[in-house]
Order: structure tokens, then sequence, then C-alpha cells
């Protein structure tokens, strides 16, 4: 009877890790990057599952098998990143930020594998409030908008949406 609690444990703390994994990768979806719901869901769903069976059927080594997750992940997120010639801006790297979501989505899942349950659930609302904060009207207030050198401005949505804005404003569409 142990070991069926013990499965069931597991399976919920796989269960949480892939639902906080899947909200931050539906906000990335929403925003039309290329990793999406899926793609977060399954990164944090790995961690979970892989840190909660080494916290426990492994206690001892937990630590070893949290720093091989974060270690895997961050190669995963090193190619999510690019780098693109711009002829009027130069060197544009981009994917930043998609990177540093799936890092942190794999934290989500690393937490919620440990059974850190409530710790868990209050990162994944920090991490969506991050990557959405720069779309409310309050911080656009604050933030202001951009001068360019030909003297007009765009306001500043921050750094992906406001290099498409840029585009738009300077072809006029």
């Amino acid at each position: 009877m142990e070991d069926l609690a013990t499965q069931g444990t597991l399976i919920g703390r796989v269960a949480l890790g892939a639902f906080l994994g899947y909200a931050i990768g539906f906000e990335r979806e929403l925003r039309g990057k290329p990793a999406g719901e899926r793609t977060f869901g399954l990164l944090s769903l790995g961690a979970a599952a892989v840190t909660a069976v080494g916290v426990l059927y492994f206690p001892a080594s937990a630590e070893k098998v949290i720093a091989g997750v974060v270690t895997g992940v961050g190669f995963l997120g090193a190619g999510l990143i690019f780098r693109e010639r711009d002829e009027e801006q130069g060197a544009l790297v981009l994917g930043l930020t998609t990177a540093a979501s799936s890092w942190a989505a794999a934290a989500l899942g690393i937490l919620a594998g440990a059974g850190v349950y409530f710790s868990a659930v209050i990162a994944c609302v920090m991490v969506l409030v991050i990557l959405e904060v720069n779309r409310l009207p309050l911080y656009r207030r604050i933030a202001g908008r951009v001068r360019h050198e030909d003297g007009s401005d765009t306001p500043r949505y921050g750094t992906t949406a406001y290099q498409i804005r840029d585009e738009e404003h300077r072809t006029g569409e």
C-alpha cells in the first residue's frame, strides 16, 4: 500500500509541474513565440518527474539529480537563443526571454517534483507577472516612449514587441 501512495505522490508532483509549465507555455504561445505550451509543459513535466524520482527514491543524491536537470535545461535554452544581423541596428539577439522562461519552467518543475507545492505555484505566478508586466497600461505610462534619431517616438513594449512595433512604425503600417 505504501508503494501505491508513493506513486500517487509522484504522479501528483509530475502533474503539477506539467500544469505550471503549460501555463507559462500558454503565455509564450499567446505572444507568438516559437516554444509554446507543449514545449514548456513537457519541459516542466520532465524536470518534475526526474526531481521527484530523485527526492523520493534516491534522497541521498537528490541534489545531483537537480543539478543535472539545471545543466540540461541550460543547454536546451542555449539552443533557443539566436543572433541575427540587421543592417540598421547591427546584431540582434533573439530568444533570450524564451530561453529564460524555459529555465524558469524547469525550476518550477523542480519545485513541484521536490514537493514544494505552494512555492511552485507562487513562483509560476511571479514568472507570468514578469512576462506580462510590460503589457500593462501602468507600465507603459511609467516606461514612457522611446525617441528615435529622426525625432519620432514609439511606445516601449519590451525588446521583442518594441522591435516589431518599431518596424511597423518605420514602414508606416
